[in-house]
């Protein structure tokens, strides 16, 4: 995960739905580049903000079985409004199909009530144990790593 946008988790009921918010900060770098006079949140961000809280609701309903959960294809994307610093992302992820190796989600982010964007999009779940001899460590250790940081976002 190379962006962690979500800052909360506010409602996670397993193999259902997951609801985060995202607070945008007028602080974070990215935003100074797009655009210099007048700050948005890039539209791939609030994708990215969906796709993280659909990957917390996979670990959560699988146990964090797969330690990767990656986006594989996102579809029907629409994007409505921009989103500001000083503006919150409410992203609210519903599962469509959850299996052991690919889930399919449709999910949607507003701001104070108001839509901005929504979507469908499939996750591939993965190990890194599945490489080759050698890589469970790997696993142990991302699994542990993504357990703490979902108890972090739900405190």
């Amino acid at each position: 995960m190379r962006f962690a946008l979500l800052d909360r988790i506010v409602e996670v009921q397993p193999g259902v739905r997951l609801r985060a918010v995202k607070a945008v900060s007028a602080a974070e770098e990215y935003l100074a580049d797009h655009f210099p006079t007048f700050a948005v949140l890039p539209g791939v961000f609030m994708l990215e903000a969906m796709v993280e809280a659909a990957a917390w609701l996979v670990r959560s309903s699988l146990d964090f079985a797969p330690s990767l959960v990656l986006l594989k294809e996102a579809k029907n994307i629409t994007y409505k409004s921009f989103v500001r610093p000083g503006d919150v992302l409410e992203v609210d992820v519903q599962t469509r199909r959850l299996e052991g190796v690919e889930s399919e989600f449709s999910g949607a982010g507003a701001c104070g009530g108001k839509e901005v964007v929504r979507g469908r999009f499939v996750l591939s779940h993965l190990t890194a144990a599945a490489r080759g001899p050698g890589y469970e460590d790997t696993d142990r250790h991302i699994v542990s790593v993504m357990r703490e940081r979902f108890r972090a976002l739900q405190a």
